[in-house]
């Protein structure tokens, strides 16, 4: 599913088969469009542009969390990336002409493939466990590790940048 291209480095291991490896656990899945990785919108704008919406069902335990998220406008949904490849540190993406370290890099392809997303909360079903979403970055099926409120007064920062796309 993923490549390695030229001038990419690898780890020498697979990450995932570290005895300390976390033990997470899944407390739902994402619904999207969104079937194939070649399909899938590479980040939020992309997915709000081709719309489609998105769901989360969260399993039953997990579903009196929810309680108070209907105050919120917004979710942060952790997603738990489980098809990408846990060993590349280096990779050169396809927009860019360099190579960069993946802590630089919103790829799914990481050491602990975490997928951030911040959606705007369409409707909430507590009983049912369903947070509908107006869009999503992530194939359908993916897995659900965590979700959080988002406070625009604490995490939008007014003067972050981000370099030019090939810094």
């Amino acid at each position: 599913m993923f490549e390695q291209r030229k001038d990419e480095i690898g780890l020498a291991g697979d990450p995932a088969a570290n005895a300390d490896d976390a033990r997470l656990a899944y407390i739902g899945r994402i619904g999207s469009p969104w079937k194939l990785r070649e399909d899938c919108p590479k980040n939020m704008n992309a997915a709000r542009e081709r719309g489609g919406g998105a769901t989360v069902a969260i399993d039953a335990p997990y579903r009196p969390g929810l309680a108070g998220l209907a105050g919120f406008s917004h979710v942060v949904v952790l997603s738990w990336f489980e098809q990408a490849p846990r060993n590349l540190i280096v990779q050169k993406p396809r927009h860019a002409t360099d190579t960069k370290g993946v802590f630089a890099l919103r790829s799914p392809a990481r050491p602990n493939p975490v997928g951030l997303h911040v959606a705007r909360i369409v409707s909430l079903d507590i009983d049912a466990g369903v947070i509908e979403l107006d869009a999503i970055d992530a194939l359908d099926g993916t897995p659900v590790i965590d979700l959080k409120p988002y406070f625009a007064s604490v995490d939008a920062i007014p003067d972050a940048t981000r370099p030019g796309k090939d810094a």
